[in-house]
């Protein structure tokens, strides 16, 4: 159980890393690599470039469900799979980030958390900690019983 559990963090933080790098690129193909906010981003983002960012979304989370489905003995085994994943993937994004760009400055940073089915607008702690708690959750419960 417990060698699951790494390869799945190992899986959501090399995705994680790979997201990062894909926002980088975007961002300077964009010009928009100094920007200290994704918001100010959004707005100077064609409505073509967020349909595609949305479908890269999409596929994210397809991607997530299809290993947590695979990966899952039961429903309740398969959730909390997914749940493990996305906050590996979601707090290493950040990680990846700031240890390639130095973004975000602070956890006070506001960033477009996702743009299904329309922006999620909040600052980054909001999703480094709700991933933080995700991971030390499940651990505590799922990991040590």
């Amino acid at each position: 159980m417990g060698m699951k559990f790494l390869l799945l963090a190992v899986f959501g933080i090399a995705m994680a890393h790979l997201e990062g790098v894909v926002v980088i690129y975007l961002r300077k193909a964009m010009g928009l690599i100094d920007s200290n906010s994704n918001s100010e981003v959004l707005e100077k983002f064609p409505k073509r470039y967020i349909i595609i960012e949305q479908t890269r979304e999409a596929a994210t989370i397809i991607m997530l469900t299809s290993l947590s489905l695979f990966a899952g003995t039961g429903w309740l085994d398969i959730i909390v799979v997914f749940l493990w994943i996305f906050a590996f993937w979601d707090l290493f994004y950040y990680v990846s980030l700031y240890i390639l760009i130095k973004w975000p400055p602070n956890l006070k940073t506001i960033d477009v958390l996702f743009l299904i089915p329309r922006p999620w607008i909040a600052p980054v702690w909001v999703p480094v900690g709700i991933s933080s708690l995700t991971i030390l959750i499940i651990a505590f419960f799922y990991l040590f019983k």
